[in-house]
């Protein structure tokens, strides 16, 4: 099943084609040995992509020396790895303990994280109701840019890879029959199943990813999260109907992410896109957003904007012309239900209106432990490589120096943020790399602490000190006195909104004014992605890989929302990228990590465990840095017993 693009992976956290033609048209032989005279600029003059010859397949078999890569199934590698393991508790003991300890933890996991031992122990037509922090924006797959989105559109979209709770990155058995790599890394070949449709019975073809490439590499296409990594491919050429290769510019170790995009359907959007590249305003797109057409194993059923999803499951998805071809989804209908507020989720749960939700470390200490949660609910907790920094945009007179940002991270109260406001749940965070990664320093860094003193020093050293004696530092900039008073945005939510307050105390000591300033998702996206901001607090989720970091800190990338310029991280990581031998890239990421932690253009503050709350009617739900759901198997292994 789908699992939503890895090189998308980095979202912030604060924050889916073929003609028409009935019966296979012929194989793309003669067709291809024609096309493959024309280059793609000529072909395409709204293209991003370079010119290209597309060689002859028999010609390229002959020279590639191919390379099998591996083809796997999320559900097998979870069922192989389970078999190997004792369950820790039966799921009678499990339901009946409360997750006061690492180990009743392990022993509900270990229990109520199992997949089914027989079909007959499924119920399978139970619905399963899940919450959304925030709404959808969009149903189109290409123009996801929220984890809202990858939420639903890893059930509804196609894709032909995924990875699993280790980060190993392999093609889906679900959609592809073989996955080859040259031996020069330059070309990449995938022959697609042949038993693939969309939703509205369209076969499903190589000829709809070649064409979901080139629209997203046209540049009045406003889907710059998707062509971040697929701007690294060449071309894609469909050679027939199943029957695909990729070829790169460069012979790079992320390449298998820059092959996983979100792929829509030809057929449907083949006109339409040139007539509005937005995917949005037209007719024929505001229809198809409505009733979007589906490549996954689950469509769109109904939609209330701003209240839930509804996603029903797919039978030509798993059924093809009378067969079994792929497993059936353990749920018959999936409801989103759209609640931005922590507290209400937490009740929606409690009163069984859903059956997981994310809970806070307040929720998790205090709010989930007595009889009448647990009543209903269990919960269970697992590491997850996301944290959460305050943005310095290092292009405002405030933090454009480097001592000015480390006097921010000394001032800030890091002990009372964990112990106090989080309940000792968190771990703190010295950089984007959790000590537990591959790719995190050898030599860890120290954390920052609380020091008033040094952070005033520091602050001194920059030319902020009480000029005029009123008890706020200012600095004489551009002939003129300038108060040291700015804005910190952040979302509304209780916990964020304490965390930020909580910064404004501690600056309030040293002679700075810090105004906290919370707005609603999608204003606070508008002004980050824009650079309209003095400060802000956000969180990113991990990356498959470590170079998927780079959107964030080299200069001038996508997501870089403060500002930040460092020459040298810049070749590190084009050189991570350059480098095969995983040791050696572990040690220039390490290094990356190094020179961001130097030049502070956050304040690294804590990497938060994930903490779920969970119906005790659901089972199979394990954990990964990805958190229980976006990885593979992921959502997909969860299940509900026969009553």
């Amino acid at each position: 099943m789908k699992i939503s693009h890895p090189g998308l992976a980095a979202l912030g956290l604060c924050f889916l084609v073929v003609v028409a033609w009935g019966p296979r048209g012929p194989k793309a032989g003669a067709a291809d040995a024609n096309a493959k005279q024309t280059d793609t600029k000529t072909q395409d003059p709204d293209t991003l992509i370079e010119p290209f010859t597309r060689p002859p397949l028999a010609e390229l078999d002959a020279k590639a020396e191919w390379t099998d890569q591996s083809v796997l199934d999320g559900l097998e590698l979870l069922r192989a790895k389970q078999a190997k393991e004792k369950p820790l508790a039966t799921i009678s003991e499990a339901l009946k303990l409360t997750n006061t300890s690492p180990q009743n933890n392990a022993k509900i996991l270990s229990a109520l994280g199992r997949l089914p031992e027989r079909t007959s122990d499924v119920n399978w037509d139970a619905p399963i109701n899940r919450t959304l922090q925030m709404d959808v924006k969009s149903m189109n797959p290409i123009l996801a840019s929220s984890v809202a989105e990858f939420d639903v559109n890893g059930l509804t979209g196609f894709g032909l890879f995924g990875f699993d709770w280790t980060m190993r990155p392999f093609a889906s058995k679900d959609a592809v029959v073989s996955w080859q790599t040259s031996k020069d890394r330059m070309a990449d070949k995938i022959v697609l199943r042949n038993d693939l449709t969309w939703s509205d019975g369209h076969p499903i073809t190589a000829h709809d990813v070649v064409f979901s490439f080139r629209t997203i590499m046209n540049p009045k296409v406003p889907v710059p999260a998707q062509r971040s990594g697929t701007d690294k491919l060449r071309w894609i050429e469909a050679y027939d109907d199943t029957t695909l290769v990729f070829f790169h510019k460069e012979a790079l170790a992320t390449n298998i992410w820059n092959i996983n995009f979100s792929i829509i359907p030809k057929h449907i959007f083949e006109k339409s896109v040139q007539e509005d590249p937005t995917l949005a305003q037209s007719d024929v797109h505001v229809k198809y957003e409505n009733d979007p057409i589906c490549g996954g194993a689950y469509t769109i059923a109904s939609r209330q904007r701003g209240q839930e999803i509804v996603l029903a499951r797919r039978e030509n998805w798993y059924m093809h012309k009378g067969k079994q071809v792929r497993d059936k989804p353990y749920f018959k209908t999936i409801r989103f239900r759209v609640l931005e507020d922590t507290n209400t989720s937490l009740l929606a749960l409690k009163s069984g209106e859903v059956d997981e939700s994310l809970l806070t470390a307040e929720q998790w200490t205090t709010q989930t432990k007595d009889a009448e949660y647990y009543q209903r609910n269990t919960k269970a907790s697992g590491l997850e490589w996301v944290y959460f920094y305050f943005g310095w945009n290092v292009k405002t007179s405030f933090f454009s120096d480097v001592r000015v940002r480390r006097a921010m991270s000394y001032a800030f109260n890091h002990d009372e943020m964990l112990n106090k406001l989080f309940y000792g749940l968190y771990e703190p965070s010295n950089g984007m790399f959790h000590r537990t990664a591959w790719m995190a320093p050898k030599k860890p860094l120290p954390f920052y602490k609380q020091d008033l003193d040094k952070a005033e020093q520091l602050l001194e050293e920059a030319g902020w000190t009480d000029h005029d004696g009123d008890g706020t530092r200012d600095k004489m900039i551009g002939g003129r006195l300038v108060p040291f008073e700015f804005t910190v945005l952040c979302p509304i939510a209780a916990d964020r909104i304490a965390l930020c307050t909580l910064l404004k105390e501690n600056l309030d000591q040293i002679g700075i004014v810090c105004n906290v300033r919370p707005l609603e998702f999608t204003v606070l996206q508008e002004k980050t992605q824009k650079h309209d901001f003095q400060a802000m607090f956000g969180g990113w989720g991990t990356g498959t890989d470590p170079d998927t970091s780079d959107n964030l800190f080299v200069t001038g990338e996508l997501r870089n929302f403060c500002n930040y310029s460092n020459p040298d991280v810049d070749k590190l990581y084009e050189q991570g990228r350059k480098e095969f031998d995983r040791d050696k890239r572990a040690a220039i990421y390490g290094k990356i990590a190094e020179l961001i932690y130097a030049d502070q253009p956050y304040t690294f503050l804590y990497f938060r465990n994930s903490f779920y709350g969970f119906n005790k009617s659901l089972r199979g739900y394990n954990y990964s840095p990805r958190g229980p759901f976006n990885y593979s198997p992921g959502f997909t292994s969860f299940w509900k017993a026969v009553p």
